[in-house]
């Protein structure tokens, strides 16, 4: 079973939770920008958690399916259609053979997520089937899939839903999909950010405002990090610093003053001060930030962080139990 790619949209890759447990060898950790959209994408067609999915960005692909699949959509809203009917996202959906799926451009959001039953079945390189293209490692041979890509499908039980494959309609959907109130509010401008090691390095004015004023994410931003114009963060004197582990949402301050915000594809080590880091809960707002995009820090501690995470994790398992029940509430033609 596969997937064609008529059309690669700007850049399309396969992702997953990514390359965990290698960061000592210097492996990037890479993996989905935004990992709750990839949990949901993949909960929602009946895989594990962190199985690899394609991830697009800003222009979305075009995709043949051959035979039937069950997808999700998640992520954000690239104006999704299937043989030219809008299909919604955070709900199953099941594609009949021969249909393309197309993406427009991005109306909220940047990054979108397509899960289909089964999983994308490549290559697993050191634990992961992600695609770091820099290093050509992962995915389909270590690249952005291209035209003409065949992308393989794992073995799935999709028959295990109640499932409507009757009928000419390109693709099924249920009358159920995950609430709004679960989905991480994309569109807010403030994420929420902890004191770094050296953030009292930094003179009084750039503690004051790096959390007062606004940032741009500027066009030079990717997957490694998101690069910020705005006020410049200087400290109150020179200092020289052994490099150490880095993690996503680590917010570093080069000589120049211009904070980047290290992500999914980020360096292992780094040596830069590091102002603060950005609240684990609040990385999926930040992935589906794209260039000229800006946003404010609100600062939290580490204590209402992990709150606010551990919250996250109780409605993701209230929705494991709910997506679980309703396998059963059947699909209806489009």
């Amino acid at each position: 079973m596969s997937i064609e790619i008529l059309q690669p949209g700007l850049s399309t890759t396969i992702q997953d939770s990514g390359r965990n447990g290698y960061q000592k060898h210097g492996v990037v950790v890479g993996g989905a920008m935004d990992p709750f959209a990839l949990r949901m994408g993949n909960l929602l067609v009946g895989n594990e958690e962190g199985a690899a999915v394609i991830e697009a960005t800003l222009i979305g692909p075009k995709l043949l399916f051959h035979e039937d699949h069950l997808i999700a959509i998640s992520g954000g809203d690239l104006s999704p259609k299937i043989s030219g009917k809008p299909v919604p996202s955070w709900r199953p959906v099941w594609v009949k053979a021969g249909s393309v799926l197309a993406f427009g451009h991005a109306q909220k959001g940047c990054r979108a997520y397509v899960a289909i039953a089964g999983g994308i079945d490549v290559p697993i390189v050191m634990g992961s089937r992600s695609t770091y293209v820099r290093a050509k490692l992962g995915g389909l041979e270590g690249r952005a899939l291209k035209a003409g890509d065949r992308i393989p499908i794992g073995k799935t039980n999709a028959d295990c839903f109640s499932l409507d494959k009757k009928g000419d309609a390109p693709f099924s959907t249920v009358s159920w999909s995950i609430g709004e109130n679960a989905i991480p509010s994309y569109e807010n401008r403030s994420v929420r950010t902890i004191g770094g090691p050296e953030f009292k390095d930094f003179t009084e004015e750039s503690q004051t405002r790096f959390y007062e004023d606004e940032f741009q994410i500027a066009p030079q931003s990717d997957r490694m990090g998101y690069r910020l114009s705005g006020p410049d963060l200087q400290l109150k004197k020179p200092k020289e610093q052994i490099s150490e582990a880095v993690s996503a949402g680590t917010i570093q301050v080069p000589p120049g003053g211009s904070p980047i915000i290290l992500l999914a594809d980020r360096q292992t080590t780094g040596g830069y001060p590091k102002i603060g880091y950005v609240a684990t809960i609040d990385l999926p707002i930040l992935a589906q930030k794209k260039p000229g995009d800006t946003l404010r820090f609100q600062n939290i501690t580490v204590k209402e962080a992990q709150h606010a995470l551990l919250l996250r994790e109780r409605a993701i398992n209230q929705l494991k139990c709910s997506i679980k029940l309703m396998k059963t509430g059947g699909f209806k033609r489009v």
